[in-house]
């Protein structure tokens, strides 16, 4: 076939769950774009406990970002290039999203129908939780489990959390964290095999005839008629760049994620008219919005080697995390930190800080940060990467430096707390010797991360906005029959890892185009 309902572009955490509940109606007809490869068959892909090797390995992306007036340059933002996309490449950190923050979504953003009332229901509907509780669902593609406390080091952590006042939590209730600690909840099978959006949504229906999955299928142009419409893809699976077109007798849907969805609208000719003549892209749409209110969730990182061997097996390695709050009076944390039973050193070694075989870190990140960026292209050739510009530590306010300096600061505090105490032999990096804001603060700029959760870069928003490309049903202003459904789409970020998130955007997204029809 050259012609089907529907043409997703990307196979990842959104497009995987649209494809799989679309087909649902056997009399509908979907084509799945997926630039990478499979990753059915492939151990590197699926067993969860790999994850920290696919960085920067052929199935990323592994997109290079502008040198940072205020922060880290040589950080690289992985996006994932493989069938599930960051379900298949990341860890799988299991939140729903608090209410409040799809409630912000709908009552500051215009995103009307996006509140939790509306939406909650999908978390339930898109998972099989093992925890207790109403709330849970019981029969969704998504297998959710509950980390075992099987790490030592770990239970010492949370202990130690309670010991200064952050008491052990349960998450995913459908009540927001605000001071609390635990194991996660990961998108995970009890035999180690990551549950990601293609594990679940497609390997279950792979042989679905009216699902045609073309993965080496790397999307060039969206192609729009005369009158304004989006009815067909343009893709490249070759070498040459010679390209094949793909009809959409309905809709195309843009599910290539927070950086490279707005490249590919951009290459399409909407985005903002300047910058598309600049790029000699004729303009479709003016849509100032796209590419711009990235965010991201940046994280710092604090490591103690520890006076007994650490854990050699775990689900993912980073298996509990710690929320708090550094302002009084918040009704979201403004801090979350990670907790990893691994050496994390991949920005402090390079900058002459110590490491160490028997290593556990804590890596605070602002929830919240205030600080937005950019993707723009870096020219009209698709493929080029394009300009990823988080920058960031660069709000006016300097929130996001204030809340990172005083993460550290509670890192420490809970390292220095027993029984937790008792595991530290040393602190490597920040090490001792900073202890001032300034000292920690010029850390902070040469060694942070990200926890890989770029957002926002074509967002939802009311009718009017123009600064929002997208209207409450993620149909791309200006341009019929045209969506985008990914995380590209949130107005503004969780206090949470936003997986199961995108995956609701998906479900939501599915919906949104039955109704439609």
């Amino acid at each position: 076939m050259s012609d089907y309902d529907y043409v997703i572009v990307g196979g990842g955490s959104a497009g995987a769950a649209i494809a799989s509940r679309l087909t649902e109606d056997p009399g509908v007809t979907v084509c799945l774009l997926e630039a990478g490869p499979t990753d059915v068959d492939d151990p590197a892909i699926l067993q969860l406990e790999r994850w920290m090797e696919l960085l920067e390995s052929g199935y990323d992306w592994d997109f290079p970002i502008e040198p940072q007036e205020n922060g880290n340059s040589f950080l690289r933002q992985a996006r994932a290039k493989v069938l599930g996309g960051c379900s298949s490449h990341n860890s799988c950190i299991a939140f729903w999203a608090p209410p409040e923050d799809l409630d912000c979504w709908e009552r500051e953003h215009g995103c009307t129908g996006w509140g939790a009332d509306s939406v909650y229901r999908l978390y339930t509907k898109l998972e099989t939780n093992d925890a207790p509780g109403e709330l849970h669902g019981r029969n969704g593609p998504v297998q959710i489990m509950t980390v075992p406390p099987n790490d030592p080091c770990g239970v010492a952590m949370l202990d130690a959390c309670a010991a200064i006042g952050i008491p052990r939590a349960e998450f995913n209730t459908g009540r927001i964290v605000v001071n609390g600690a635990n194991f996660f909840q990961i998108n995970s099978r009890a035999d180690g095999v990551r549950s990601s959006s293609s594990v679940s949504y497609l390997h279950p229906i792979l042989d679905r005839p009216n699902l045609t999955i073309r993965t080496g299928a790397w999307a060039k142009k969206i192609v729009i008629d005369e009158n304004l419409r989006a009815v067909a893809v343009d893709y490249v699976d070759n070498p040459f760049g010679r390209a094949t077109r793909v009809g959409a007798n309905r809709e195309v849907i843009v599910s290539a994620g927070a950086i490279e969805s707005p490249k590919l609208l951009m290459l399409s000719g909407i985005g903002p008219a300047d910058h598309l003549r600049e790029n000699e892209i004729e303009v479709l749409a003016d849509s100032p919005g796209v590419g711009a209110h990235l965010q991201d969730h940046p994280e710092g990182v604090i490591g103690f080697e520890t006076t007994r061997p650490m854990v050699r097996s775990s689900t993912q390695w980073w298996e509990a995390g710690v929320f708090t709050t550094i302002e009084d009076g918040l009704q979201r944390p403004d801090l979350m930190m990670h907790y990893g039973s691994v050496p994390f050193d991949m920005h402090t070694l390079r900058q002459g800080y110590p490491t160490a075989e028997d290593t556990f870190c804590l890596t605070p990140n602002v929830t919240h940060a205030r600080s937005r960026g950019t993707v723009r292209l870096r020219s009209c050739d698709y493929r080029d990467k394009p300009r990823v510009d988080p920058r960031y530590f660069t709000d006016p306010e300097g929130h996001d430096m204030r809340v990172m300096i005083a993460g550290l600061r509670k890192a420490r505090e809970i390292a220095g707390a027993e029984p937790l105490a008792q595991w530290v032999r040393r602190e490597l990096y920040p090490g001792p010797d900073a202890q001032s804001d300034a000292e920690l603060a010029d850390y902070i700029r040469l060694t942070h991360n990200t926890v890989y959760h770029p957002v926002g870069t074509v967002r939802m928003g009311a009718l009017d906005d123009p600064m929002s490309p997208l209207d409450p049903q993620l149909r791309v202003k200006g341009i019929d029959n045209l969506r985008v459904a990914d995380a590209s789409v949130f107005p503004e970020h969780t206090t949470v890892n936003p997986n199961l998130t995108v995956m609701l955007v998906g479900e939501r997204c599915a919906e949104l185009l039955t109704e439609s029809r």
